[in-house]
């Protein structure tokens, strides 16, 4: 499978997986938080599974051969590629090969004692007793559940993706630790791809499942790095089994971390205060029962307590954590974290520290987040950096951003940012910063991927890997369907209930036909202007509105595609109720469903690439529309550079929306008038076919009963 189509059905697979592990635990007596842990543990051992056949295939080609025959492999091999070394009782193809008259729970204990006496690392911290509580049928199923064939073959970090996927599921379900141990993706890869964790000390203060450090990892990754060679992972957390989670989600990446048991509000164990690199963290927000007493003279508050309440409790430990995270910084380091929206804007004595803290020139980039991104949390949020190595031009200015309108919408009360959403954020960064390529590089990207997915709409390659031809195959598959109606159509008159709807369809399909080639014409035309991609921003900005007309082709094609498949299957149920098709020896009731359901199936193989034509036509000009002359200027409702004096002038707020203001109101080019007014008349078509047909199905009764 190659790595794009590996990657586009890892979402369909990661829910699969989910939905068939979920099931077992809802048909069984477990509730979430006992399934929880044993559950992740199997997709540890799944993927270190995985990764040592591959790392071993690798392994075993390297090796020098006496005889034909090369030495046997060892810890140490597996070490150098940050893999595990599985025993043979501890990898999973023995695990799920195990029947039912074997015991599993003592085979998985074994497994897991088996990696903890070769790693240090992982002693105690795999699950083991918990396995002993499942039932043996359970068990064989849940194994069998995570090793279905088609990730047997798949490559990269599949597994990972897929541990922190059911993270994410458990935390929906609070199956631990009211689900505060995960902080999302699209937050976290945000957070890491700002601060751009290139080399050094890592610190999370408030480490949780550990996410922070592999999207760290995942960032030097990018750079065609080794994250284990460039980055050191500190963490502290104060609960037991979060750091059980943590670590195992550090070696699922191939990563270690030093990650130990503490309350960070009184407690320091790494003595990490000046030294840290990058500090990256999700705290818990608006904590009211912080010992002011036992706080007061920590080294690492060096703005002072925040209030404190008659109790002697710190009123809200906000702006604690907001000066530990500063306070663990050396003089080059930066820091990205999660915060209660209410720290922003908050008064009194809060206030008084964070004007000390602005007074510094350290606070680099505010990031306001709408509602419903934690699983666990409803509130809004914001993301705030600290860069103690700030340009002299900028040490006087805070970058406010107000992404609160940037989001995707993933399940009814869940959002988070779509890749592209977050690159544009992190496009926004790099002008302010300067950084012109970058932003050219993505517009560009955007723009090659709308040319690449116009391609894909004529030519393209399926899981197996053979070649597909989705607009092409839908006219195809339209014309077979077509074809298995056509003796039936025959024996109808001219002027039958078919023929206003079948002239619809003729002339619908004849101009879809048209605008098929006119959309391969064009895509033709862009093809050869990006020969000599476009230099400089001026010849991009022209390139990105020469594709208008490729999208909104493409936009249209989306529209007809849908069109003429529901008026070939209202000509079908026309010629169903009205020409009483099934009682005709002509109609192929068989071929004509199977035809339909080709044709719907071509239908939405040509509609995804079109509509991904339109998608990244989309984000370069939501980019160009915003900064058109490539450099940062300030954006109504989205982006500002704020001065010192700006923000005392505003009570040492840093909230974001406070500054960039309300952004004009944009139409909703969703809404097509024609195209809805269309639809409407074809479903009245059919609700009054429903009416004529039920009123008379009423008289009918009434008459036999003599009414």
């Amino acid at each position: 499978m190659c790595p794009l189509t590996q990657l586009e059905h890892m979402d369909a697979i990661e829910k699969r997986l989910w939905s068939a592990a979920d099931t077992l635990r809802a048909n069984s007596s477990y509730a979430s938080n006992e399934y929880f842990l044993p559950v992740m543990g199997l997709i540890f051992l799944r993927h270190a599974f995985s990764r040592f056949l591959d790392v071993g295939k690798d392994i075993e080609a390297s090796l020098p051969r006496r005889g034909g025959k090369a030495r046997a492999l060892t810890k140490a091999d597996f070490s150098r590629k940050s893999a595990i070394f599985l025993k043979p009782k501890a990898q999973f193809d023995h695990l799920v090969a195990l029947t039912d008259r074997d015991d599993r729970a003592r085979a998985i204990i074994g497994a897991m004692e088996s990696i903890e006496s070769d790693y240090e690392s992982l002693s105690g911290v795999l699950p083991k007793s918990e396995y002993q509580e499942l039932d043996n049928q359970v068990l064989g199923q849940l194994l069998r559940t995570l090793n279905p064939d088609e990730l047997k073959q798949v490559s990269g970090d599949v597994f990972g993706r897929i541990y922190e996927y059911f993270l994410t599921q458990f935390a929906d379900q609070n199956a631990h630790d009211g689900g505060e141990f995960f902080t999302p993706v699209s937050l976290v890869s945000l957070i890491a791809n700002v601060l751009e964790p290139v080399k050094g000390i890592v610190l999370d203060p408030a480490n949780g499942s550990g996410g922070m450090f592999v999207q760290s990892a995942r960032f030097v990754e990018g750079r065609h790095e080794n994250p284990v060679e460039k980055l050191t992972f500190y963490g502290l957390e104060k609960n037991a089994t979060t750091i059980r989670l943590a670590k195992m989600n550090l070696a699922v990446h191939g990563l270690e971390g030093d990650i130990r048991k503490a309350i960070t509000y009184y407690e320091d164990p790494h003595e990490l205060t000046g030294k840290a690199d990058f500090v990256m963290a999700n705290p818990p927000f608006n904590v009211d029962d912080i010992d002011a007493e036992k706080v007061k003279t920590d080294p690492r508050l060096p703005f002072g307590l925040p209030g404190v309440n008659k109790k002697g409790r710190v009123s809200n430990g906000n702006y604690i954590w907001i000066s530990y995270f500063y306070s663990y910084l050396n003089g080059r380091g930066r820091a990205g974290f999660v915060m209660s929206s209410q720290a922003s804007s908050a008064g009194r004595d809060e206030a008084i520290l964070r004007r000390k803290l602005v007074e510094t020139g350290d606070v680099d980039i505010m990031i306001a987040i709408r509602s419903n991104f934690f699983y666990t949390r409803t509130v809004p949020c914001e993301l705030w950096f600290f860069n103690r190595r700030k340009p002299a031009a900028l040490h006087d200015s805070v970058l406010m951003i107000d992404a609160r309108n940037i989001f995707r919408k993933v399940t009814r009360k869940i959002y988070d940012f779509s890749p592209e959403q977050e690159l544009n954020i992190l496009a926004i960064v790099r002008l302010y910063y300067g950084q012109t390529d970058a932003y050219l590089d993505l517009v560009a990207r955007y723009c090659r991927s709308c040319l690449e997915e116009a391609e894909a709409c004529f030519t393209g390659h399926s899981e197996n890997g053979g070649t597909v031809t989705p607009l092409p195959g839908f006219l195809t598959s339209l014309a077979r369907l077509r074809q298995a109606l056509a003796p039936f159509l025959e024996t109808l008159s001219s002027d039958g209930p078919q023929a206003e709807s079948f002239g619809e369809l003729d002339r619908t399909v004849q101009a879809l036909e048209t605008d098929v080639h006119s959309f391969q014409k064009i895509l033709s035309g862009q093809k050869a202007v990006w020969l000599q991609p476009p230099a400089g921003n001026g010849n991009l900005k022209k390139a990105v509105e020469q594709l208008t007309r490729l999208s909104d082709t493409g936009r249209s094609l989306v529209k007809q595609i849908d069109l003429v498949f529901k008026l070939a299957c209202r000509l079908i149920n026309i010629c169903e109720t009205d020409g009483n098709a099934r009682e005709s020896d002509a109609w192929s009731g068989r071929d004509i469903t199977r035809a339909r359901k080709d044709a719907d199936i071509a239908r939405q193989a040509a509609v995804q690439p079109l509509k991904q034509v339109r998608y990244f036509w989309k984000q370069a000009l939501w980019l160009t529309r915003r900064f058109p002359r490539a450099r940062f200027c300030d954006v109504p409702g989205l982006a500002k550079k704020v001065s010192r004096a700006e923000i005392a002038a505003n009570d040492w707020s840093l909230t974001p929306g406070r500054y960039v203001g309300v952004a004009p109101e944009e139409p909703d080019e969703n809404f097509d008038f024609e195209e809805t007014l269309r639809e409407i008349h074809v479903e009245l078509e059919d609700l009054n076919g429903e009416a004529v047909k039920l009123a008379a199905a009423i008289k009918k009764n009434f008459a036999e009963l003599g009414i």
